[in-house]
């Protein structure tokens, strides 16, 4: 049997196990068979060989904590030192020293990684705290929230930095949040009595369009309409629901008058077409008063078609430029016309003409006498030059005889 390498029965049936330090008595089996006394304190050994085992497993695994490795290791070494069993019991405590260093060895891996996972999670705090300060600094009422809700999450989720760091980055983290909140009701109570105050605004607003829907005053009615709807843009939201309301009683009373509008002027948009119709068949009579022969009797034609154009009525306003332009043509004939007339029945002009004739004839009468008395002194150089005078007199004689004609 292994159990008899390892102890003994002596004769009055107490059991020995052997150690370094020598033979221990373990127990006592009186009247009882060697062989079944070393089975029965081999069967405990065996149990611690197991215990061992396990234990040697489970450290090596690093399933169990080095604080709780070394108590088990301590709690099985005292068992095994006053084990009542047989067995190689120092080779147990063997196994057992074995695993002091490397459970001081995983306390120390354990106590690098508390420490990296302490260093990550004062990182994260730390951007934590930083990325809080930066919402409680801007005005993103909306998700700004839910992101300091987000962070809260996160904070909770990490383990624990030592007291003075953790309560450092928690009045950073706690300061932000707080005011964050103060700032984000601040604004909504603004915001809430810019709306009360936009529902007065607004309510005036309506009212007043109401009164305007029944206006016949198409031109002033608009312009004011559009400057109500500038105030109304102006005044900001009001509370939904009251905004919705006012909204629909301005919209109702805007169309009434719109409507009302729309439907006078496509009635006299058709009006003003047939009215388009009649000035272009005028126009067509008007035009037979060119070319001007009679500026008296085209005068007195035009003055009776202009009453006729006169009470048709308006066009529309894309058309007017064109009739009006071929209207404007004819005046104008008529006008330049009737300025000739002018030009040649005044006294004033006439008198002028006939001056201008007898002043260039005198010239010329002085010129040719001046030019007989140089030829007679043989002075050809000026005679030439006053013969030259007397041509150019000529010409300008005859422009102004051409001229006085006209009068005639």
């Amino acid at each position: 049997m292994a159990g008899e390498n390892w102890g003994r029965v002596a004769e009055d049936g107490t059991v020995f196990v052997r150690t370094k330090d020598g033979e221990r008595a373990v127990g006592q089996w009186p009247d009882a068979n060697p062989e079944e006394a070393l089975a029965f304190y081999t069967r405990r050994y065996d149990a611690l060989a197991f215990e061992v085992e396990l234990l040697e497993q489970r450290v090596q695994a690093g399933t169990v904590s080095p604080d709780d490795a070394r108590a088990a290791v301590k709690k099985v070494t005292g068992s095994i030192e006053d084990a009542q069993a047989v067995g190689d019991l120092d080779g147990l405590l063997t196994r057992l020293e074995a695993l002091t260093p490397l459970v001081a060895q995983q306390r120390e891996r354990r106590k690098a990684e508390r420490a990296a996972k302490v260093e990550e999670a004062r990182s994260a705090k730390t951007k934590i705290a930083t990325e809080a300060e930066t919402i409680a600094a801007g005005t993103d009422w909306r998700h700004g929230v839910t992101r300091l809700r987000e962070l809260l999450d996160e904070w909770k989720a990490l383990p624990r930095l030592d007291k003075s760091s953790d309560d450092e980055l928690w009045h950073r983290f706690s300061s932000a949040r707080t005011t964050y909140t103060r700032h984000r009701k601040q604004h909504f109570a603004e915001l809430s009595s810019k709306r009360e105050e936009a529902a007065v605004v607004k309510e005036r607003l309506a009212a007043e369009a109401e009164t305007l829907a029944s206006s016949n005053e198409w031109g002033p009615t608009s312009g004011r309409f559009r400057d109500l709807m500038r105030q109304w843009k102006a005044a900001g939201p009001a509370p939904r629901e009251v905004d919705d309301k006012l909204w629909a009683r301005f919209r109702a009373a805007q169309d009434l008058f719109f409507g009302a509008r729309d439907a006078v002027q496509a009635e006299e948009n058709a009006e003003q077409v047939e009215n388009l119709q009649a000035k272009e068949a005028l126009l067509t009579e008007i035009e037979t008063i060119l070319p001007v022969e009679d500026a008296r009797t085209a005068r007195e034609q035009l003055r009776v078609y202009l009453d006729r154009w006169d009470q048709i009525g308006k066009v529309p306003r894309d058309s007017m430029r064109t009739i009006d332009g071929r209207l404007r043509a004819v005046e104008q004939a008529v006008k330049a016309a009737e300025d000739e007339v002018w030009n040649r029945s005044n006294p004033e002009a006439r008198a002028r003409a006939e001056a201008t004739v007898k002043q260039l004839q005198s010239l010329i009468s002085d010129l040719e006498k001046q030019a007989a008395k140089f030829e007679a002194q043989g002075n050809t150089r000026k005679a030439t030059e006053a013969r030259e005078a007397i041509a150019a007199r000529r010409e300008w004689l005859t422009q102004a005889q051409n001229a006085l004609t006209d009068f005639s």
